[in-house]
């Protein structure tokens, strides 16, 4: 698919209004693409938008094309059940196409606010800077991020189960 056919990409990253707008924008662009894979790397997801109910339905619309993943990746995963329940609830059904993995301690404190795809599709932000950064189609950085991230993934372990098991 050419990026013609891509939803428009959003200005910079500045505001928490733009970070949400990015945040769908990128889930779009992954769908019209025909991404088979999206990432999520953040320390903690605490600021990300994943309980809005149009992320969610961008997210379900993506996962119902065959063979899809989603793949979050967090230093740990606290602030999701406080912040985005409805995301809790929603990954029940996608269990089965969504996977959450965390880090060695070591490699956690350099983890990059990031969304990929398979693609070019790439939305960072900055470290430092609170929900400032940019989403873009741009192969290269995309592809450097995918590995540096992959490097990470291998060493990490299964985290934030659907069901927690109690007595």
């Amino acid at each position: 698919m050419d990026n013609a056919s891509l939803p428009t990409a959003p200005p910079a990253i500045q505001t928490r209004a733009d970070f949400d707008a990015a945040v769908l924008w990128a889930i779009q662009a992954a769908q019209a693409r025909g991404a088979r894979r999206l990432l999520m790397a953040d320390r903690d997801f605490a600021d990300w938008p994943l309980g809005r109910p149009e992320v969610l339905q961008a997210l379900q619309a993506w996962l119902r094309l065959p063979q899809r993943r989603l793949v979050l990746l967090a230093a740990h995963f606290d602030e999701v059940p406080r912040r985005h329940p409805r995301f809790l609830v929603w990954r029940r059904d996608w269990a089965h196409a969504v996977e959450a993995w965390s880090p060695p301690a070591e490699l956690a404190d350099d983890l990059p606010p990031l969304l990929l795809d398979d693609g070019p599709v790439c939305l960072q932000l900055f470290p430092g800077r609170q929900l400032r950064g940019r989403a873009e189609l741009n192969a290269l950085e995309a592809r450097r991020w995918r590995d540096a991230v992959d490097v990470v993934l291998q060493q990490s372990e299964a985290a934030m189960p659907v069901q927690t098991l109690g007595l």
